[in-house]
Formats: structure tokens, sequence, C-alpha cells
């Protein structure tokens, strides 16, 4: 009995295993998985540099790039003919002068043109000089009022022009009320004017006195909190080249200004016994021809050429071109960018392309003097 039960136990197992054996497994449900396309992270928006705040009242100097009086900046300045000859030192009132342009005329001399913004309070200017025509074409670059005693014969045609708006000693409605003679010097350097006499003068001839609707300036300059430092090489002391004057300018690193020297001293404002100082260099290198006999210069302002910006006691290579004579000259670095002067009074030396060897840089006046002994 014991045997049958266990024999009937092993036979229910085969049973139940062979049951299990032949069953065939579910397959697995196939889960569905969503893609999900993740969210891209926004990018940060870069958040604009704030406009510079304009002071109340105030707008950019057209000349210099400092903030000055909003009613003054839209004004037209005043190009003033003034001359350089030892005769004529000391000048006077020119150390008030925004931008000053040293251009050459007749027999190796140079003429200076200063350009002021702000000629309120001045009682001597000058000696005044007389006009060369290129002279116009570089006021009209500032939409200035070009003031003058005199003129050569190759100026007539331009002056003639009714949007030459010009001041001369030489016209007999404005003379005696804008003009007056220093009995202490000789003539032709003593020829002067005075802010009272140049708003008669200008009130005279019925000129506007602000500045074209059209007018958008001619130099670009630094931001307050940027200013501009050159790369290149040293320009400690700087000569220019020219013949007779044989000025130079030296920096002080203190200030960041180049100190005028010409005729072997300082060059001085009569009014103020002030050194003229300025804070920016801008060589201009012209195509130029002789007119006529007399050496009358024709100095190509229309030509572009090379150049050199010399700032900060640092120089750099320059190219420059005009659209045409009325426009302002633009300046370009090597990479073809117009290139950005520092805030400050700028001197403009146009010199004539053949003498571009006569240029010079030094670490110090004695090496200057030292260069020059070896020239003489």
């Amino acid at each position: 009995m014991k045997k049958r039960m266990v024999g009937l136990l092993l036979a229910a197992m085969v049973l139940t295993v062979a049951a299990g054996c032949g069953k065939k497994e579910e397959p697995e449900p196939e889960v569905e998985v969503e893609e999900v396309t993740p969210t891209p992270t926004p990018e940060a928006t870069p958040t604009p540099e704030p406009e510079p705040e304009t002071p109340e009242g105030m707008a950019r100097s057209y000349l210099t790039g400092e903030w000055i009086d909003k009613e003054l900046a839209g004004k037209r300045p005043l190009a003033v003919m003034i001359g350089n000859t030892s005769d004529a030192l000391p000048q006077y009132g020119i150390s008030s002068a925004d931008v000053i342009y040293e251009v050459p005329v007749e027999g190796s001399y140079t003429r200076l043109m200063a350009i002021f913004q702000d000629y309120a309070g001045l009682e001597k200017i000058g000696s005044v000089r007389s006009c060369r025509h290129y002279f116009i074409y570089f006021a009209r670059e500032f939409d200035a009022i070009y003031t003058h005693y005199g003129h050569a014969v190759y100026a007539e045609p331009v002056l003639d022009r009714e949007d030459v708006h010009n001041l001369s000693g030489m016209d007999s409605s404005i003379e005696s009320i804008m003009f007056y003679r220093d009995a202490n010097r000789k003539a032709p350097h003593n020829a002067f004017i005075s802010d009272e006499g140049i708003q008669a003068g200008i009130e005279k001839k019925g000129y506007r006195t602000e500045l074209s609707e059209n007018y958008s300036g001619h130099y670009q300059f630094a931001e307050d909190d940027a200013p501009v430092n050159l790369t290149g090489e040293d320009a400690l002391v700087v000569s220019p080249g020219y013949f007779v004057n044989k000025p130079w300018f030296v920096y002080n690193s203190e200030d960041g200004l180049y100190y005028r020297y010409e005729f072997k001293d300082k060059q001085i404002d009569g009014a103020n016994e002030n050194q003229l100082a300025v804070k920016n260099i801008l060589i201009q290198y012209c195509n130029w021809s002789k007119m006529d006999e007399n050496g009358y210069l024709d100095i190509e302002t229309t030509s572009g050429g090379e150049g050199i910006y010399i700032t900060n006691g640092k120089m750099e290579r320059v190219t420059w071109n005009k659209d045409n004579e009325d426009s302002p000259a633009r300046y370009y670095d090597e990479a073809g960018n117009e290139i950005t002067l520092n805030q400050g009074k700028t001197w403009v030396c146009v010199v004539r392309n053949n003498y571009k060897d006569r240029f010079g840089v030094y670490a110090t006046q004695e090496e200057l003097s030292q260069a020059r002994a070896t020239e003489e």
C-alpha cells in the first residue's frame, strides 16, 4: 500500500512538470517610450551698455570732443590767419584756439590758422595775416567763418563764392569796426582783432552764426573713460620737419600734453605768457606745386596720402582722404578704420609730401639738437 502511494505521487509530479514545459510564455508587453525633446536653455540677452549721460545743458565740442555749453557747441567757429615769422612773435590769443593748422606758404615759411570755438573776452588775436586759397578749404572742413587781412590773387575766385563767409581787413565795410593796429608792431604784423570787433564784423556781413544743419563734425573722439593709447613707436620729442621756424613738440607725461617750440624757443601766447600745448598732433602729407615765379604754392587739400597721428607719447602711421574740397579730411589706421582722437586740442601740421624724410621723433631734446647739428 505504501509503495502504491509513492508511485502515484511520482506520476502526479511528472504530469505537472510536463504540463509546465508545454505551456507558451506570454511575451512581455512592449512599453512605448515617449521621446522627450529637451527644452533649450535660453541664451542670456546681453545687457546693453548704458549710453554716456549728457550733463545738463552741455554738448560735445566738435573741435575737442570735450563737454562744453550746449549753445556754444552749436555756434560756428572762427578761423583766423595768424603770422608765424620771427617778426610776428609773440602771437596773441592763440592759446585759446581749439585747433591749429600749420601750413607751408612761399619761401619755406609756415602760416598758422587758429580755429576758435569760444573767443569771448579775447581783446587781442593776431597778428592777422593774409589768405592763401588752400586755407579756405581747411576752414570749410569745420564750417568756420574765415578771417584774414588781404589775400593772394589765387584766393579771389574762392573768396568770391557766396557760400564762403569771410571777414577781411581789406573790406572797407568792416575794416574800421573789426580790425585795429598795434602801434608797437611794424606792418604787416600789426593788425589784430578782438571779441567785440569779431561780433561787429559778423553782424555787419549778416553771416549765420549757427552751424549748418548738415554739419556732423570733423574728428571722432574718445569717450570720457576710454582714452586712446597707441602701441606704436615712442614719440616724446616730435619734429615735423619745417625749414625756417624748425618747430618741435615735447611731451609732458604729467599732463599728457605736447608743448610747442619754434625759432629755438618756447612758443607762447603774448596775452597770458602761456606756452602753447595740445593733446593731439596730426601730420598730413599733401601733394603740392608752385603756381608762379613768386613761389606761391598750391597745396592740394584733396590729394589724400600718408600721415602720422601722435598722442600720449606714442605715434602711428595713418592715411587720409577727402571726398571734396569742402568736406572734412578723414584719417585711417593701417587696418582701414577711422582713427579716434583723444579729447583736447589738436595741432595739424600740413607738410609737403616730398619732405616726409624730415620728420623725426627723439627721446630727448638733446637728441634732436644733435640731429639738427649733423644736418647743418
